[in-house]
């Protein structure tokens, strides 16, 4: 062991929580193991030792690694290794990324890597919070510039009672899975999803969390006295004071009418010569200095928005601070898909599509939680034209993936039970315009989508974002925040949720953190909002669930068995399950629980099948009437087969209304006909009646 090996040890929400420094990874800048119970999580940061040329941000990345062999599982792929990072993997990094990166310098420019790779996991102590902690202590001792630490903690809700990191068993029944980080002093960061939280509650969550996350700051402090190495000096980049200087002067005024407009298209074709021109004035002093002048300009912007926004309470496009950009909202636009709906909120626009699907189509997850299958999935899709660029499609990044998980975030705790809606269901958002707040605008257009899909949400749900200007300790919040003071602005407070409470949260801020009064003021006004935009506009565009689904949408009945007949269903080598789903063109899941799932278009050929299944699994009783084949002739009768597995005989004097001289004029070897089980002896022999399923459906009809 390295001599500067060391251990520290505290409680974290009530469990033993232990932190290993110099253990090992000497050649990186910082690094350390933390545990708690059985999860073990390493940090590693490294730095670069020259800045980054080029380049007009800090270049950090963050990476969360989940190694299967920490939950004791082989990969599940061909290659038998870890391939690219889960959802779960990318979602961790994010929420670690997010509230460590605005307490880096803002004028370094050197390339920043920070991994954390969990070791060991139980399934009691979620090594996503472990690992913020252990990122946070990582760079803390490290010798990179950082204004940390920080620290987070989960928090559930269950009975009305605040858990701080729960087990498996508490998540369970939570009614809250909230992420908090935050300094010693502020809030930097919040994630959450819920199952229609109040404000009052979810804001005592946050308080709670903070007050444990204040401990573990502390302590961490502790631990970079003892084994923190002295930060090192970097060289900064930043803007020339004479080169803004000029900027400002020769382009304030120009820049302020660019600006002054609702539309995105015309600021953006105002700015536009105004760039050439200064870039041309500054080209003898200044030369091959573009990106320079691109990073003056954009400061200049951000003066000005800011100022505006501060002193004289007005906004880029004229709205009041609590405004809502115009709203629109439609539903059934596409004809053969299950559900569609377009959300539009001033120049944002998002097209969401829902498919459902039998409960096989649900997501299968290789990770190293506790969850192996999601029923819900919602992708979110944001092409370069939605914004006006030229690029080429990559596939989904981070931050798509990110936006597709809050969304799904807000619409699952209003979802139907798997029993009382027995489908996988996909939603996709397509992004068509950008301008601020988009991932709110896919919560609210899947919600118009599932609802036209006739999924019977419990509630339907709304997004909305709210923004943030701080100067000292003056600060300015506005919702319905759109690009330019997303850009300029401190914060992005996104609040999805329904009338009676939150469904999800995701707080991003620039600054150093929130107090407690931002963070109410924040909820106070999206609630508010959330409210106008369901009622004011989704709900007149559809005010409740489709009571069917779309013609084209599978048919689903759902029916529970005895285990011990799962076997007779599928049959030797699921021949008898194979043959139903032929016959009926169905399809059916059945799990180890017993549920069966039968899906198809035709809801009559769902009907058999599902009474097939029946009469299989529970014996035929006396009295059904089922559609039956007929397998063999003999002359005192016909065998028909009303399930596979299950014959009966129908007596040549209940072949028919009238008297029947041979069986072979009134059926044949594969006829299907309606019969009625009559009787059912001590050896399980069943007698059947045509006859009296004839007269029984002619009564029917009669009566009808």
């Amino acid at each position: 062991m390295a001599d500067n090996y060391k251990v520290f040890k505290t409680t974290l929400a009530g469990k033993e929580f232990t932190v290993e420094t110099g253990k090992s990874s000497e050649l990186t800048n910082g690094s350390c193991w933390v545990r708690c119970g059985d999860t073990v999580v390493m940090a590693n940061v490294t730095m670069s030792d020259k800045p980054r040329e080029g380049v007009d941000y800090f270049p950090l990345s963050v990476d969360y690694e989940e190694k299967l062999y920490a939950a004791g599982k082989i990969p599940g792929s061909f290659m038998k290794r870890e391939g690219r990072p889960s959802e779960n993997a990318i979602l961790t990094s994010r929420l670690v990324d997010r509230p460590m990166r605005p307490l880096f310098p803002d004028e370094m420019r050197n390339d920043v890597s920070l991994t954390m790779t969990v070791l060991s996991t139980d399934v009691d102590n979620s090594p996503e919070a472990l690992a913020m902690v252990a990122g946070s202590i990582a760079v803390a001792i490290s010798d990179i510039p950082w204004n940390g630490p920080i620290a987070g903690v989960n928090a559930g809700l269950v009975d009305g009672e605040i858990i701080l990191n729960p087990n498996t068993e508490q998540r369970a029944k939570s009614d809250l899975d909230l992420t908090v980080a935050g300094t010693k002093d502020k809030v930097v960061m919040i994630e959450a999803g819920a199952n229609e939280v109040s404000e009052d509650v979810m804001l005592r969550a946050i308080v709670t969390a903070h007050d444990e996350i204040k401990n573990i700051v502390e302590f961490i402090e502790k631990i970079v006295a003892e084994a923190g190495k002295t930060k090192i000096e970097f060289t900064p980049v930043t803007v020339p004071e004479d080169m803004y200087g000029r900027v400002k002067e020769m382009a304030l005024d120009k820049v302020k009418f660019a600006l002054d407009t609702d539309d995105k298209n015309i600021r953006e074709e105002r700015l536009s010569p105004i760039y050439e021109e200064v870039k041309t004035a500054l080209a003898e002093d200044y030369p091959d200095q573009d990106s320079l002048i691109d990073e003056c300009m954009y400061k200049l912007q951000k003066y000005i928005v800011r100022r505006w926004l501060l002193d004289e309470q007005k906004r880029v496009d004229g709205r009041g601070m609590d405004e809502i950009r115009p709203l629109r909202s439609e539903v059934g636009l596409l004809p053969r898909t299950h559900g569609s709906g377009m959300f539009t909120r001033g120049q944002t626009q998002v097209l969401s599509i829902a498919t459902l699907g039998p409960i096989s189509d649900a997501q299968m997850l290789d990770g190293i939680d506790e969850h192996d299958e999601k029923r819900y999935m919602h992708n979110y899709n944001f092409p370069s034209y939605s914004v006006g660029e030229t690029r080429p499609n990559r596939g989904p990044g981070r931050r798509e993936i990110g936006h597709g998980a809050l969304a799904e975030r807000a619409i699952v705790p209003v979802l139907p039970s798997q029993e009382d809606f027995p489908y996988a269901i996909r939603v996709v958002s397509e992004i068509l315009s950008s301008n601020g707040s988009t991932s709110q605008g896919a919560i609210c257009g899947s919600a118009l989508a599932l609802m036209d899909a006739g999924v019977p949400l419990k509630s339907p749900v709304a997004g909305i974002s709210c923004g943030l200007i701080t100067e000292g300790d003056r600060f300015m919040t506005m919702v319905d925040i759109q690009g330019l003071e997303d850009f300029f602005g401190d914060m992005d407070f996104k609040v999805g949720g329904t009338r009676n409470g939150i469904t999800a949260i995701q707080v991003d801020i620039k600054i150093d953190g929130l107090t407690t009064e931002i963070i109410a003021e924040a909820f106070e006004k999206t609630r508010k909002a959330r409210l106008l935009i369901l009622d004011g506009c989704m709900l007149k565009a559809i005010p409740e669930p489709r009571s069917e689904v779309s013609k084209y949408a599978p048919k689903m009945l759902r029916m529970k068995i005895d285990v011990d007949k799962i076997r007779e269903v599928i049959g030797s080598g699921g021949k008898v399950i194979q043959k139903i789903c032929a016959e009926c063109d169905v399809k059916i899941d059945i799990n180890d629980d017993g549920n069966v799932f039968i899906s198809g278009i035709d809801i009559e050929n769902v009907k058999r099948a599902y009474a097939i299944v029946e009469t299989i699994a529970k014996n035929p009783e006396i009295g059904a009437i089922y559609k039956g084949r007929v397998t063999r002739l003999m002359t005192f009768g016909a065998f028909v087969e009303i399930a596979p597995g299950k014959e009966g005989l129908v007596h040549v004097s209940k072949l028919d209304l009238t008297r029947v001289e041979k069986v072979e004029d009134i059926v044949k070897v594969d006829d299907e006909i309606v019969v009625k089980v009559v009787e059912i002896d001590d050896q399980g022999r069943i007698n059947l009646s045509r006859k009296d399923a004839i007269l029984e459906l002619q009564a029917k009809q009669k009566n009808a």
